[in-house]
């Protein structure tokens, strides 16, 4: 009965685990749903736009556009406001430019808005706030007026204030039919629902010819409403000779691209140009008899008529205060006022009577200062009075003085004057004005420097002219060192620089080093690294070393040398052999053992005395035989009677363990079958009798757990007996 129920109660939990593993796989399939929900979320948009993109010859980059905008409005995290780089959410209020289409925060480009204005106001004048600065888009630069800046919040199509959050339509859209004029305006509206970017082509159809309108009308797109129907054009070109040969196009016709005789305008040469530029202008007089017949027209050639003689209708006198009407033939008379033009001082007036050709100079006295402003005379207006001061001022060279003897307005002239500038050694010089030389480089000199050497060498390395310090000696130093007397191969060290150290440090940075840093100063020569050839201690090889580091050296190797003992070889490292060393290697014998007395010449004796310890299988009894008697006879150890019965012993605790085990193993299953169907009952009834099954145990089962110390210890006082008999 009890087995019946553990059957049922394990297929109900199989049960449980497999719905447990559907409900996961379906949850699995949700996600994969999620994937399938943008795919057709993708081919909703496809469809809204698929009218569109039926039309003939016409720009779908701004469907494109279109397209990705709405795209990015449905996806979460897709739009990023550029001010403050964050994303836009759909509950949030945004502005959108019109140029770009590129969307903000509201807060955001409202702050934008009035710092642009400031830092324009800022680097103009001090009146911000009260003229109309403009201010740019943060992305494409598209500028708007102050009275432009955002202060509410619309939809895409400006038709809703504040939009309400719908699920079910793009973020930031009243959901109405966005009506924007289409740019360029066609006379048609947008008939998309409220959307971001830029409206799509016009997907009207209208009946349009072509360009040269030679074609039938045909039903075409508005956005594509203008096409050409590939056919030459044939309209008058400009010459008014030639027709335009081009395929079909909008706009006027280009320049004719032929070459003919065109007349000037005046009609008096002709000439070979271009048909593009008809209309040319030759560098003769015109010489047509004007309408009066007195005079001819003195124009160069121009277009049109010449129109009336110049001396005809009524003439001015030469003052140009009397008008007169005289044939064209007749001169105009004085009038005998007074001339009253300015005269060139732009101070008098001519005071002649009325008179043709130019007044005269003006001859009145007035009272002029030289230019200096020293000194004072009476003398005609027409003429400058220059005194005899001499200039004191500097030249810009600010060595010498002007000297000019009339003073003049403006700065002195140049200094006339010429200076050399040298090298160093002034076999080059190159002449510059006066005053020049504090800005002229001095001229690089071929010739090679002259300076005595610095260091202890008799010449220095040859080197040109130039100003400054020598550079560092590079010739090998070539002094005899003491201790080995050759030469020092080293570069030149006797003006080395070297850091100072111990040197004051400064308190602070207002305190300054009154040491230089580096100093100039003679390095002892390096050690000596001539090769000299020397042999090891071991005298193994002979291997050059530094003239400094010459002496006994250890080449690392094994030793090598034969030992007394004439057997074996010294492995010591490569050493100074004083005397031969004695051998105190010991062979191994065939068995395993070394051999007891020191090495010698020959085979070792075979017979090892070595104690060898023997056991038996169960490793009870044990005994010591020496080596050579065990190999010679094969000696082995077997187990008495007193192991077996040990062994017996052994085996039937081992059995009764496991029977105690495997019974209280059932014990455990079988209590846990019982709680098992109680919390499956849920409840146990008060007044239920559980019928009891009494079970008689054996003597072992009662009183194993107090006879197992008993028995452990009674073996081990056994075995300790018979392993001391044994000794």
């Amino acid at each position: 009965m009890s087995q019946k129920k553990f059957e049922e109660i394990k297929k109900a939990n199989q049960a449980a685990a497999k719905k447990l593993v559907e409900e996961h796989f379906s949850s699995s399939s949700e996600e994969e749903g999620d994937e399938d929900l943008e795919g057709k979320r993708g081919k909703i948009v496809a469809n809204t736009f698929i009218t569109y993109t039926t039309q003939t010859d016409g720009d779908v980059r701004e469907l494109e556009r279109t397209k990705q905008y709405v795209n990015e409005a449905f996806q979460a995290g897709a739009m990023t406001c550029l001010i403050c780089i964050a994303s836009v959410k759909r509950n949030q209020a945004v502005w959108s430019c019109s140029g770009c289409f590129c969307i903000f925060h509201m807060p955001c480009i409202q702050k934008w808005a009035k710092d642009s204005q400031f830092l324009v106001s800022s680097l103009t004048d001090d009146d911000f706030g009260k003229r109309d600065y403009p201010w740019p888009c943060p992305k494409c630069r598209f500028e708007y007026k102050r009275s432009d800046t955002p202060s509410r919040y619309y939809c895409y199509c400006g038709k809703v204030e504040d939009p309400p959050l719908d699920p079910w339509l793009v973020p930031h859209s009243c959901g109405q039919v966005c009506e924007r004029d289409f740019k360029p305006p066609c006379g048609h509206k947008c008939l998309l629902l409220c959307h971001p970017g830029p409206c799509p082509p016009c997907p009207k159809m209208v009946t349009t010819t072509c360009f040269c309108r030679k074609a039938k009308p045909i039903p075409r797109r508005c956005s594509a409403k203008e096409w050409s129907c590939q056919l030459p054009c044939g309209r008058k070109l400009l010459c008014g000779q030639h027709k335009c040969e081009n395929p079909c196009h909008a706009g006027s016709c280009p320049p004719c691209p032929r070459v003919s005789r065109q007349k000037c305008v005046c009609g008096k040469q002709v000439a070979e140009r271009s048909c593009a530029s008809p209309l040319w202008h030759c560098d003769q007089v015109c010489g047509k008899t004007l309408p009066c017949g007195n005079h001819t027209c003195e124009q160069v050639c121009h277009v049109g008529a010449c129109g009336e003689c110049p001396r005809s209708g009524k003439r001015f006198c030469p003052c140009q205060k009397s008008k007169f009407s005289l044939p064209c033939t007749e001169d105009v008379p004085t009038c005998g006022d007074s001339c009253d033009k300015v005269l060139e001082c732009g101070i008098h007036r001519c005071s002649q009577r009325c008179h043709r050709g130019p007044c005269e100079t003006c001859r009145q006295e007035v009272e002029k200062h030289c230019r200096c402003g020293k000194h004072t005379k009476r003398m005609p207006c027409h003429k400058s009075y220059l005194c005899e001061t001499k200039c004191v001022k500097m030249r810009d060279c600010q060595k010498h003085q002007c000297r000019r003897k009339t003073f003049f307005s403006g700065s002195c002239y140049p200094c006339p004057e010429t200076v050399d500038v040298k090298c160093n050694c002034g076999h080059t010089k190159v002449t510059v004005p006066c005053g020049r030389e504090r800005t002229t480089r001095p001229p690089k000199c071929k010739e090679q420097c002259s300076r005595p050497p610095t260091c202890h060498h008799t010449s220095q390395e040859k080197h040109r002219c130039h100003f400054g310090s020598c550079p560092p000696c590079h010739q090998p130093c070539q002094k005899v060192l003491e201790k080995c007397g050759h030469l020092c191969p080293a570069p030149c060290h006797d003006q080395a620089l070297i850091k100072q150290t111990g040197r004051h440090q400064p308190t602070g940075p207002w305190e300054q080093h009154s040491e230089p840093v580096f100093i100039q100063t003679a390095l002892p020569c390096p050690p000596c690294q001539v090769p000299i050839p020397m042999e090891c201690l071991g005298k193994h090889e002979v291997s050059p070393l530094p003239c400094h580091a010459v002496g006994p050296y250890s080449c690392k190797r094994m030793c090598g040398r034969t030992l007394d003992c004439q057997n074996h070889t010294c492995k010591k490292e490569c050493h100074k052999v004083t005397e031969i060393d004695s051998c105190t290697t010991k062979n191994k014998l065939p068995c395993g053992h070394r051999c007891k007395e020191m090495c010698h010449p020959g085979a070792c004796p075979f017979n090892c005395n070595q104690k060898v310890k023997l056991r038996c299988p169960c490793k009870r009894i044990k005994k010591e035989l020496q080596c050579s008697k065990v190999r010679e006879n094969q000696i082995s150890i077997e187990c008495d009677t007193t192991c077996k019965e040990m062994k017996r012993k052994a085996s039937e605790i081992k059995e009764a363990e496991a029977k105690a085990a495997l019974e209280e193993e059932k014990r455990r299953q079988q209590a846990e079958l019982e709680a098992f169907e109680n919390r499956l009952k849920g409840r146990r009834k008060k007044n239920r009798k559980r019928d009891e099954v009494a079970v008689e145990l054996t003597l072992w089962q009662k009183y194993k757990y107090c006879l197992l110390p008993v028995c452990a210890v009674v073996v081990l006082v056994f075995a300790w007996c018979i392993a001391h008999d044994g000794d």
